[in-house]
């Protein structure tokens, strides 16, 4: 008979890690499959500032290595494994890698959410280095810069607004001339004196220099997909506003998701629909999508899962 887990995670970003953290103080020897991007999309951050405790900032991929090794300090196991499949039906639940099945009396799902991108070759290689998907985490990085923002949605004009806080100029780039955004959204970004429009145009290439392992973007090749014409636009930031999609696919059919795929959680609590499945960080969270917000869900979600256990002995 194979080893029965008290509670596996799935999932390594900040919510994963600090369920890990508070499930390995509980004795519960929580196992950690840390998926495709151990970590989560702090470690595609450069500079995190807006983490408590780092008063000088901290790179992302290492504020997630401490976290790892905190949690693995109380007895936490990571394993550096994608799960494949979940069977959230029977209990124990089962929870498949490429190679093995594992047996669990909880599951915590902190899968997050990956920003939707353009898949061009230069927007990965920038990325972080001028190029970002989150206009909280990294708008403070471009002080009286000028900037792009891709997209033509609610994401494009929250980000687009955000930014003008810090940007000198910040012009939207949608590929329509009809914006998805809601009226309220548009009109906002409309009234501001520092946003600019340019429709019917999509982004061809990010521009960049690399000096030395130093990169920067220098400008964006813009294209206008009505006429064909290509231009250079100067710009020394490039955000990408066209939305997120939660990490779901693997609980289809199984949990209860909402229109965008999120996993709908109970009330004030990381409950899922199915008793002893908990959910936690952006995988449920569109709202704020923080490390701070994650965080604190997954110990929530580890606080929920013990005494979920507690109760069913």
């Amino acid at each position: 008979m194979s080893e029965v887990h008290n509670v596996i995670i799935i999932g390594s970003g900040p919510a994963g890690l600090t369920a890990a953290l508070y499930a390995a103080r509980a004795n519960l020897s929580p196992l950690v499959f840390e998926g495709l991007q151990p970590g989560g999309q702090l470690t595609i951050t450069t500079e995190v500032e807006n983490y408590p405790g780092f008063e000088h900032g901290i790179l992302g991929p290492e504020l997630m290595d401490i976290m790892r090794k905190q949690a693995q300090r109380f007895g936490a196991r990571c394993e550096f494994k994608i799960v494949e499949k979940v069977e959230l039906s029977s209990r124990p639940f089962k929870i498949y890698t490429s190679s093995e099945e594992y047996q669990t009396k909880s599951v915590i799902i902190a899968t997050g959410a990956s920003a939707k991108l353009l898949g061009l070759p230069s927007e990965s290689e920038y990325m972080g280095f001028g190029v970002s998907a989150c206009a909280t985490c990294d708008g403070f990085f471009f002080k009286d810069q000028r900037i792009i923002v891709i997209g033509g949605g609610d994401t494009a004009m929250e980000e687009a607004n955000y930014l003008t806080k810090f940007g000198k100029e910040v012009t939207i780039v949608h590929r329509r001339d009809e914006f998805r955004a809601s009226k309220i959204m548009l009109e906002r970004a409309r009234k501001n004196p520092k946003i600019k429009f340019i429709t019917n145009t999509v982004l061809e290439e990010v521009i960049g220099v690399n000096d030395n392992g130093k990169k920067k973007v220098t400008a964006a090749r813009l294209k206008n997909v009505k006429t064909g014409e290509t231009w250079i636009h100067e710009v020394e930031g490039i955000f990408l506003g066209i939305g997120h999609k939660p990490n779901t696919d693997l609980f289809k059919g199984q949990l209860n998701l909402d229109a965008n795929g999120y996993i709908i959680t109970e009330n004030k609590s990381t409950k899922t629909n199915i008793e002893g499945v908990f959910a936690c960080g952006d995988v449920q969270d569109h709202v704020y999508r923080q490390a701070v917000t994650a965080a604190g869900s997954g110990c929530m979600a580890a606080i929920d899962a013990e005494r979920y256990l507690e109760s069913s002995h």
